[in-house]
């Protein structure tokens, strides 16, 4: 495809109209009237209907329009990018996206060093849904993804996954919910228990549910959360048992005061670092996985 017809459409579905898309191109309303007419032939369909004396956009011309907006977005931010980074003193941005499932003490520890590194940097973090994370580094608005799955089968997203590693999971509670069934061995204790238990989108939320059949445990959920900081929250005011990292078992119990009951064998949460690039990078990038691999998960 020739980007400058491409170009040469896009002036035109947002200036209105030819005439005012020749004046902005500083060029004749013939060249570009030209330019669209060896787009449209391009691409095997019309982009434009007369309309009275008005263009309109056609079926095909709306998707076109779509997509130019999204690839000339893409240049005007490269071009901004380029320029704030030539700029002297302006910082090194890194821009990460972090799944809802990923605990926050987990993702502090991983952009721990990044904050602290001896270069200018300015961290931007964005917490959603893996789906719309992916959907986002496919545009290239973010840098790298920390999410507890790999990327998942068939979205069309082009991406590599890196395994940082993983942590076994613990079920904790408040001393006197974990004294209602301290008699019991684990994980029989759980059983009829109030649980708290992270989004049916969490690969450990899966886990679970095969490893409590398994044992034959049927918990009490009283509630569902895509958040882990906010499951780990309503854990500590006492509203239920909940599943968490053995990896923040010290820092749970001291700032929570809860209390460990069990550890799953068979439930893990594992940490991805997910990239459109098949090679680590970025030096932000590549702190984050130095710190996973040497410091929050060694032995993994």
């Amino acid at each position: 495809m020739n980007y400058k017809h491409l170009h040469y459409f896009w002036k035109v579905a947002s200036c209105g109209g030819v005439l005012r898309a020749a004046e902005a191109l500083n060029t004749t309303p013939q060249t570009v009237s030209g330019q669209i007419k060896l787009l449209e032939e391009r691409l095997g369909k019309a982009l434009f209907r007369k309309d009275g004396r008005k263009l309109a956009l056609t079926e095909a011309g709306r998707m076109a329009l779509g997509y130019a907006e999204e690839i000339f977005s893409l240049g005007s931010e490269l071009q901004e990018q380029l320029a704030s980074e030539a700029a002297e003193g302006m910082p090194m941005e890194f821009r990460v996206g972090i799944s809802d499932a990923i605990p926050n003490a987990v993702a502090e520890r991983l952009l721990e060093p990044v904050l602290a590194m001896d270069v200018p940097v300015r961290t931007i973090c964005r917490e959603w849904r893996i789906d719309r994370l992916l959907s986002e580094l496919a545009l290239h608005r973010l840098d790298l993804v920390l999410a507890d799955t790999p990327v998942p089968q068939g979205l069309s997203v082009k991406a590599w996954s890196h395994r940082l590693g993983a942590s076994k999971m613990g079920f904790f509670a408040r001393p006197e919910l974990a004294e209602r069934c301290r008699e019991k061995p684990f994980p029989q204790r759980l059983h009829a228990m109030p649980l708290l238990l992270l989004g049916e989108d969490s690969a450990v939320s899966s886990q679970f549910r095969q490893w409590a059949s398994m044992h034959k445990i049927r918990p009490r959920i009283v509630a569902e959360f895509d958040d882990a900081g906010m499951l780990a929250a309503f854990g500590g005011k006492g509203r239920g048992i909940f599943p968490a990292p053995m990896v923040l078992k010290d820092m749970l119990c001291q700032q929570l005061g809860v209390e460990l009951i069990g550890m799953a064998e068979g439930i893990e949460q594992a940490c991805y670092a997910i990239t459109v690039q098949k090679r680590i990078t970025h030096p932000c990038a590549e702190a984050i996985v130095r710190t996973a691999r040497e410091g929050l998960y060694p032995l993994d």
